[in-house]
């Protein structure tokens, strides 16, 4: 397998750090953009051995860092950049995977694909949800534990605090950092409240799409791939019996073998990829 590793010009000028994992072949293969969820980032846990995984089964996979993901390029996965995480926003999410689309057609670093693949996970997914109803150039969607709703990840009683202090912190348990988030991310879905349903964007979308999610996630509940697959029923439904929001899987992830639900899940969405190909 080869890799390469380039930088993007992402929302407010700000760079989007990204890799792309191609087979040992030269040539035009399908593109899998891989678009990672809140407190994510690409090279979080196991995301190397799906890319490889990937790769080995005949794709390009494309996996970035959202420019206001909060970790700089020398971070890696260290969140070393709280004030740009916590200027974050759904549109400026939306502008970096445009770009990231761009970017990958303009054949400046790989020949360009004949396809282009989506893998959204958790708030990524919603993204991705809302990317594909607007952008002809995708050709096919995969949602793994996708949220169905961005005010599902807080509370009423958050939201209010939030309007009140100007900022909401989630805490991230593994580094023990209080991540801020700004009154700009309210404000921004607020404003721009009928793009960002993601119910609404799911209605729309003409495109093949896999609806994958675990029916023992406690971050994002199953019921919101229920309510996604109700809005668009050509899309396939495919619950993971006992698997969690990351199907398995964890950071730092030290084995060389990934988690047999999230194993299960990657073979399952590249024969739903191959089975729906044009």
């Amino acid at each position: 397998m080869n890799k390469i590793e380039f930088t993007i010009q992402g929302a407010s000028g700000r760079p989007i750090h990204a890799d792309i994992t191609s087979p040992e072949d030269a040539g035009s293969f399908p593109l899998v953009i891989f678009v990672h969820g809140f407190k994510g980032f690409k090279d979080w846990g196991t995301h190397h051995l799906t890319a490889g995984l990937f790769a080995g089964e005949g794709f390009r996979f494309l996996k970035f860092n959202f420019s206001h993901a909060g970790i700089s390029q020398g971070g890696k996965d260290t969140f070393d950049d709280l004030d740009a995480f916590s200027a974050n926003t759904f549109t400026k999410e939306l502008f970096d995977l445009d770009q990231v689309i761009t970017r990958a057609l303009s054949g400046e670093d790989f020949p360009p694909p004949g396809e282009i693949f989506l893998i959204g996970h958790s708030l990524g997914g919603g993204i991705s949800i809302i990317q594909t109803a607007e952008d002809k150039r995708v050709d096919k969607l995969v949602t793994w534990a996708a949220v169905g709703n961005f005010r599902s990840l807080w509370s009423n009683e958050q939201e209010e605090s939030w309007r009140k202090d100007g900022v909401l912190y989630f805490e991230n348990k593994r580094t023990n950092q209080q991540m801020p988030i700004d009154i700009g991310l309210l404000d921004d879905l607020n404003h721009h409240s009928e793009r960002l349903n993601v119910l609404n964007a799911a209605r729309t979308i003409r495109k093949p799409w896999l609806i994958v999610h675990g029916d023992a996630d406690s971050s994002i509940p199953v019921q919101q791939a229920e309510e996604l697959n109700r809005q668009q029923e050509q899309a396939q439904l495919l619950l993971v019996p006992d698997a969690d929001h990351v199907f398995g899987a964890k950071h730092p992830w030290t084995d060389d073998k990934m988690p047999d639900h999230l194993h299960h899940v990657c073979m399952e969405t590249i024969a739903f990829l191959r089975e729906q190909s044009s």
